[in-house]
């Protein structure tokens, strides 16, 4: 508690000192003769470097000031920001991976940028989420990518299948390709893919973990996320319509499996179509979309993976800093950014033109994240769950059968929480 208590105060501190430069500067003020020092992750965009200028330009123009971009592998990066934090060497500005910022802000090495930002209406809430902690927001919202059902549209229309809207239809359609189509996995049940797995417990109303009177409980063993995970697990138990091989299956494999025409079905990333249709051109036309169905219609939410636009608490002039993500997170540059990468934008007008696309690969994606994507937990500390690989321990041993859903869940429920709660 004490800690939450130093990072209000701290988060307190910067507020005052970003509302005096905003009264004192104005906008994004004159930064003639001033460098931003700025960290993108490496590979998103397939010519960062000439973008990047672009921007430069955009900036320099607005502000007078230039901006020294560096790029970072991701494998690197969250090792480079540890030890940049640790020794006081942190840029000005950063794009920061979504799970990563609740980590970074407790720290203290981020600014809160709520008295900015305003009302966060404007920008998709499972990203604001992810970018939260304490009531403060430490992360704009700049870009991420959904998960949704892929499917071969060809062996649908041989079956006369429609595309599924309950859980229940996704089960029966599964089954049907299973029995039409010997040597096809009709819907792969990864067990080392977790987030094909979260929207069962989502979307049955159930939580990882929440945060109530300063602790965090885990919803993982309550009845409504056994009863999700019963029926995605059941899948492959119990209606048969998974493989052997997929219990050790990653989201790589989902997709390899995908291309070589032995999976009907999966769940795969916004990304993922344009990767498939580079490695296997015949398939142009014989794939769809649609949204993971919830238990009884709508959607159930899926994970938003994806990056936040940060100020580091180090910045020397943090109106200068905001002025930059203004301007990467504008309506051309984050439409120019769209289709060059096809990870969609952060804001939700900036949204609405792929929501209303008539893409069949976009479409859904799009609709996906507008309606039900969600982040996972907001803390710092939800890190070394992933680190200690808690959700995945949990998926493979009721897969592999070594568990029960209620033993597998328990045990998952009692370490999530035991990781969340150490620094309260």
């Amino acid at each position: 508690m004490a800690r939450t208590r130093v990072r209000r105060l701290r988060a307190a501190a910067a507020a005052s000192a970003l509302a005096l430069l905003a009264s004192a500067c104005g906008g994004g003020g004159d930064g003639e003769g001033q460098t931003l020092d700025v960290w993108i992750m490496e590979g998103t965009h397939p010519d960062a470097t000439a973008y990047f200028e672009g921007i430069g330009e955009r900036f320099r123009e607005k502000t007078g000031a230039e901006a020294n971009v560096e790029f970072v592998p991701w494998a690197d990066a969250h090792d480079k920001f540890t030890t940049a934090i640790a020794g006081n060497t942190m840029p000005d500005v950063a794009e920061v991976g979504t799970t990563w910022t609740p980590e970074f802000a407790g720290a203290g090495a981020l600014t809160d940028l709520s008295d900015r930002v305003g009302p966060t209406g404007a920008y998709v809430p499972g990203l604001t989420e992810a970018g939260t902690l304490d009531g403060g927001l430490y992360g704009v919202p700049w870009y991420a990518g959904v998960r949704a059902v892929i499917y071969r549209t060809d062996v649908f229309a041989a079956l006369g299948l429609e595309e599924p809207t309950t859980w229940e239809e996704l089960r029966e359609t599964a089954v049907t390709v299973s029995e039409e189509r010997d040597g096809m996995t009709a819907l792969p049940v990864p067990g080392a893919a977790v987030y094909q797995a979260l929207p069962f417990i989502w979307g049955n109303g159930a939580d990882i973990a929440s945060s109530s009177g300063g602790r965090w409980n885990s919803g993982l063993d309550s009845s409504a996320a056994r009863a999700g995970l019963s029926f995605y697990t059941g899948l492959a138990l119990e209606d048969g319509v998974s493989s052997t091989g997929a219990g050790t299956w990653k989201e790589t494999d989902l997709q390899d499996n995908f291309i070589s025409g032995d999976v009907a079905m999966m769940i795969g990333g916004s990304w993922t179509p344009a990767a498939i249709l580079e490695a296997a051109p015949d398939l142009e036309g014989k794939i769809g979309a649609f949204p993971i169905p919830g238990p009884d219609g709508g959607y159930s939410p899926s994970f938003l993976g994806g990056s936040h636009l940060s100020v580091f608490s180090a910045a020397d002039n943090p109106d200068l800093a905001w002025s930059y993500i203004e301007t990467v997170t504008n309506d051309d540059n984050a439409r120019r950014w769209s289709k060059a990468t096809t990870y969609f934008p952060g804001k939700q007008k900036q949204l609405e033109p792929y929501t209303a696309s008539d893409d069949p690969l976009v479409q859904p994606f799009a609709e996906q994240m507008s309606e039900a994507g969600r982040g996972l937990p907001a803390t710092e500390n939800f890190g070394k769950v992933q680190g200690d690989m808690v959700l995945e321990a949990m998926l493979q041993d009721i897969l592999n059968e070594e568990a029960t859903v209620e033993e597998a869940t328990a045990r998952a429920a009692d370490e999530v929480e035991s990781i969340l709660n150490e620094s309260s």
